[in-house]
């Protein structure tokens, strides 16, 4: 009797463990999100002061000098050679990249604007799993994704009057790169803790940052402010690696397109943080698109792949 008690409560204790790894996943997945979407009203703020490659270099050294003090003090041994790779694609994506070609973007495009283009990247993020990883999501989930995708493409066409401008071509590169660094480094994250794989990417573009960043700092003017400082050290440590840690530990518990999908929130809150940190004016079509983007969000999370 009690082998076969033992025998009915295993399957449960793991189930019941599955799901926990689940929920925490979801959650860490869901920080990661919160935390990106303050990234444009925080760049907004540090193009204040800085230019826009003085931005994304010192933002990326004063990253990699603090995820290196982690992995240092930690005593955490160099990554395998056979990762190095992938934490190059990483480092391309999402440390130099996507901050460098949204940065410029944002130069002439309000946070608003850019926010709804890259609301497009969970798609962009989901097919990019599909060809690297091999994963295959239901018909539903990606009946709900394009869904969710040509809603925000709706808002973003009603918005820019039905042109394309310069900033919404850095704005769809950025998707593409940040794209396949979310993949690499999701697939990544399944061998190795989150942290160590963006405080890794961050430490080996080094060498490419800080020339960067002592070029970039002679050539541009620079203007401390309250707001600019605040934006940097916000990119900086909240969205290159506070939000990147939790946002990979995230991908490697619940999978990189159910983890994507979530991201279909981060334009939404955006707008949220324009209107609330920059005073820019919400556009009537939000409150529909954001109806149409939680539904999405809520049929993703329950379709099984």
């Amino acid at each position: 009797m009690r082998a076969q008690s033992s025998a009915t409560t295993a399957p449960r204790i793991a189930v019941a463990a599955s799901r926990d790894r689940a929920g925490l996943g979801t959650l860490q997945a869901a920080l990661g999100v919160i935390a990106f979407s303050l990234t444009f009203p925080a760049t907004a703020w540090g193009l204040e002061g800085f230019g826009p490659w003085s931005l994304v270099a010192v933002r990326s050294v004063l990253a990699a000098v603090i995820a290196g003090g982690c992995l240092l003090a930690l005593r955490v041994p160099l990554p395998d050679r056979r990762h190095w790779p992938g934490l190059a694609v990483v480092g391309g994506g999402v440390v130099l990249g996507f901050p460098l070609l949204t940065t410029l973007a944002l130069r002439t495009s309000t946070t608003a604007h850019a926010a709804v283009v890259v609301g497009l990247l969970p798609l962009t993020t989901a097919l990019g799993s599909a060809l690297r990883v091999g994963t295959r999501p239901s018909r539903t989930f990606w009946t709900a994704s394009l869904a969710g995708a040509a809603a925000v493409l709706a808002f973003t066409v009603q918005q820019s009057g039905g042109a394309l401008s310069t900033a919404d071509l850095y704005l769809f590169g950025a998707l593409l790169v940040c794209a396949a660094g979310y993949t690499e480094g999701g697939r990544l994250a399944r061998v190795m803790p989150g942290w160590h794989v963006i405080g890794w990417a961050l430490v080996l573009c080094l060498p490419l940052t800080v020339p960067m960043a002592a070029l970039a700092l002679a050539q541009e003017p620079v203007r401390l402010t309250a707001h600019s400082v605040t934006g940097l050290l916000w990119v900086a440590a909240g969205s290159q690696f506070v939000g990147l840690v939790v946002w990979y530990r995230g991908m490697a518990a619940i999978g990189i397109p159910k983890a994507s999908q979530l991201q279909l929130a981060q334009p939404l809150l955006t707008l949220v943080w324009s209107v609330l940190l920059l005073g820019e004016h919400l556009p009537v079509a939000a409150p529909l698109t954001a109806a149409a983007v939680l539904v999405c969000i809520a049929v993703t999370q329950r379709a099984r792949g």
